[in-house]
C-alpha cells in the first residue's frame, strides 16, 4: 500500500524517538518531556467533577463554546490589552499543536515560504512540509541569547516568503523578547507584508522582563496569529486545550478546517478551563516561583560541571552545551541515560544547529534535579 510521499519524506519526531529507548528502564530520572510535574489546580479538576456530575457530555459549537470564548476575551483583554472578538476572532482548539497545524494550513500555499528561526519546536517544519510550503530554516547565534534579529529576518525573506513562526519563550532555548526587540522585528514583518504565526504557550512563564505579545505592536494585530492555551500556566497538558485569535477572515478559514477534522474540543476540558482562567492566576504564579528557583539552580549547576549554558528567560528549559566534552548530541544523550539513568533530549532533535547541545527540562522536582546533576556530573568527567 503506498503512502503520501510528503508523510514519507518527513521524519519522526525527535524527541519521540529518543524517548522510546526509556521506555521499560528503571530508576531512569527524566529531564526529557516538556510538561509540567504539578497536578492541575484542584479548583480545575473539581469544574470538571461536577460538569461530568451535571451531564456536560455534548459536542459544542465548532469555535468552542461562547462562553471560554468571551473569557478568554476578557482574560486577554485584562492581562495583555488585547482586544478579540469572541464571536468572530476567536478559536478554541485541540491543544496549541492542533491551533498552530490550523494556521499553516489556512495561510500557507504550495510554494510559500515560511521562516522558523532554529532551534525550533518539533512540528513546526513538518506541519509546513504537509502544507505544500516551504520551511526556511534560520540559525541562530547561542552569543546573542539564540534570538532572532530584523537584519537576519530581511536576509532570508524572497518573494516567496508568506509568514514567519515565532515561539517565545522559546522551546528548547528558552530565549524570549523584551518589547523593543519585538518591535524592531515588527518593522521588518510589515515592510515585507508577511503574516507572524506567534506561539506564545509559554508567556506566564517568562521571568527577568513583563512578556509582550506580538500582536499588542501598533499594527501587527491584523497581521498576526496569536496562539496559546492551557497546557503549560495552568499544568493541563492532557486537557489538550488551545485557542487562537487572529483576523476573523483568518480564523474563519481555520474554522472551517477544524470542522472538518476535529470538530470540536472536549466540553470538559473548555468547562474547565473556564475555572482556570477565573481563579487560576494564584496557582500560576505559585509555579512560576518554583520554576524560578529550579532555572536558578540548573544553570548553577551546569556551569559548575562545565557545561557551558545561557540563562533561559521564560519556559522551563535549559540548553546547556555539550561541545566540550567532545561528544555528539546523540551520543551524549544515549551515554548519559545508559550509564547514568539519566534522560534529555539531543539538541539535533530542535534541527541541525542543535548540534553540540541538549534540551534538559526543569519541570521536575528540584530533589530529582539535584541527583540528575550528580549523575550527569559523574558522566562528563568519565567522558574526558
Amino acid at each position: 500500500m503506498r503512502t503520501s510521499k510528503l508523510v514519507d519524506i518527513i521524519p519522526p519526531s525527535g524527541i519521540r524517538v529518543f524517548f522510546d529507548l526509556v521506555l521499560g528502564m528503571k530508576d531512569v530520572i527524566s529531564l526529557g518531556v516538556g510538561e509540567p510535574d504539578f497536578v492541575t489546580p484542584w479548583n480545575v479538576r473539581e469544574r470538571a467533577i461536577y460538569a461530568l456530575e451535571e451531564g456536560y457530555t455534548s459536542y459544542t459549537s465548532n469555535k468552542g463554546m461562547v462562553e471560554l470564548r468571551r473569557d478568554i476575551s476578557k482574560y486577554l483583554k485584562h492581562k495583555h490589552g488585547l482586544d478579540y472578538d469572541p464571536e468572530e476572532e476567536i478559536l478554541i482548539t485541540v491543544g496549541v499543536s492542533e491551533a498552530f497545524d490550523l494556521a499553516i494550513r489556512a495561510i500557507v500555499e504550495r510554494g510559500d515560504e515560511v521562516l522558523i528561526p532554529e532551534p525550533y519546536y518539533v512540528s513546526y517544519g513538518p506541519i509546513t512540509t504537509l502544507t505544500g510550503g516551504k520551511p526556511v530554516y534560520i540559525k541562530t547565534d547561542p552569543a546573542d541569547g539564540f534570538k532572532i534579529s530584523p537584519a537576519v529576518i530581511n536576509k532570508f525573506c524572497t518573494a516567496k516568503t508568506k509568514a514567519m513562526i515565532l515561539n517565545y519563550p522559546n522551546n528548547p532555548t528558552g530565549a524570549s523578547y523584551s518589547r523593543s526587540q519585538l518591535t524592531a522585528i515588527a518593522k521588518v514583518i510589515a515592510k515585507r507584508d508577511l503574516i507572524m504565526i506567534s506561539d506564545e504557550i509559554y508567556c506566564d512563564l517568562t521571568y527577568d522582563f513583563v512578556h509582550t505579545p506580538f500582536a499588542a505592536l501598533p499594527k501587527m494585530r491584523e497581521r498576526t496569529v496569536y496562539l496559546n492555551g492551557f497546557s503549560k500556566s495552568f499544568a493541563m497538558t492532557g486537557w489538550r486545550l488551545g485557542y487562537a485569535c487572529g483576523p476573523a477572515k483568518v480564523i474563519a478559514a481555520m474554522t472551517k478546517i477544524h470542522q472538518y477534522t476535529m470538530l470540536c474540543a472536549s466540553i470538559i476540558s473548555q468547562m474547565a478551563a473556564q475555572e482556570a482562567l477565573k481563579n487560576g492566576e494564584r496557582s500560576v504564579q505559585e509555579m512560576k516561583r518554583e520554576y524560578r528557583r529550579r532555572r536558578e539552580y540548573i544553570i548553577s549547576r551546569l556551569n559548575e560541571i562545565g557545561l557551558d549554558c545561557h540563562k533561559p528567560e521564560g519556559a522551563f528549559y535549559a540548553f546547556p552545551s555539550i561541545k566540550k566534552t567532545g561528544l555528539s548530541s546523540m551520543e551524549f544523550s544515549k551515554g548519559l541515560l545508559k550509564k547514568e539513568n539519566v534522560a534529555v533530549v539531543p539538541g539535533t532533535a530542535f534541527g541541525p544547529s542543535g548540534e553540540g547541545y541538549i534540551r534538559i527540562s526543569y519541570a521536575s522536582n528540584l530533589d530529582k534535579i539535584k541527583e540528575a546533576m550528580v549523575r550527569m556530573e559523574r558522566f562528563v568527567k568519565g567522558s574526558k
